[in-house]
């Protein structure tokens, strides 16, 4: 099952493989959210055992939640503010000079609609792509399987369910296009 995972295949969500990353997962991320907050270097060391990589001169403040870690790639010069959630049962890439606001939630999860898949605990995953000098305002969802284009700002408390062009300001739930910027 953990294998169905990692190729973007349903699975059942209580897989033993899961269960064993993502408690891997919880204890980093909970030795990251109580380290003395000045000590940059140790939180850093903390984020490259967890996550699959993090670009140079990026930051995130804790507190920090994510399902597995290793899906999620973060470039260079990122900040992510307080609260960042990322649920990366599928890849989840955040590109370079990004800027998180706090509260932002990348969800990559999916269920199924119909009652008895979703009892079994079936789920599967879609892939989200975050592209490089990307503004995510203050409590930002962005739904399994989007991707947002360079430069684009998306607005504070918005939902995000389909892709964005880049060099959009988009607002809203949902999330729609309200104004182009010069790339």
């Amino acid at each position: 099952m953990h294998q169905r995972m990692l190729d973007g295949d349903p699975y059942i969500a209580d897989d033993p493989g899961i269960e064993a990353d993502s408690k891997r997962a919880r204890q980093l991320s909970r030795r990251f959210n109580t380290m003395d907050p000045t000590d940059v270097a140790g939180q850093r060391e903390v984020l490259l055992e967890l996550l699959a990589s993090l670009g140079p001169d990026s930051q995130i403040r804790p507190p920090f939640q994510c399902d597995l870690g290793y899906q999620t790639r973060i470039g260079a010069r990122t900040f992510a503010n307080f609260g960042l959630i990322v649920l990366d049962v599928a890849a989840v890439t955040i590109g370079d000079d990004v800027l998180i606001g706090p509260n932002v939630q990348l969800l990559t999860p999916t269920h199924p609609v119909e009652p008895v898949p979703r009892r079994e605990k079936w789920e599967g995953g879609q892939a989200i792509v975050i592209g490089d000098n990307v503004w995510l305002g203050g409590g930002v969802i962005v739904c399994p399987g989007v991707t947002i284009g360079e430069n684009t700002v998306v607005g504070a408390g918005a939902v995000v369910t389909r892709d964005l062009p880049a060099n959009v300001v988009a607002v809203g739930n949902p999330a729609r296009v309200i104004r182009q910027l010069e790339p």
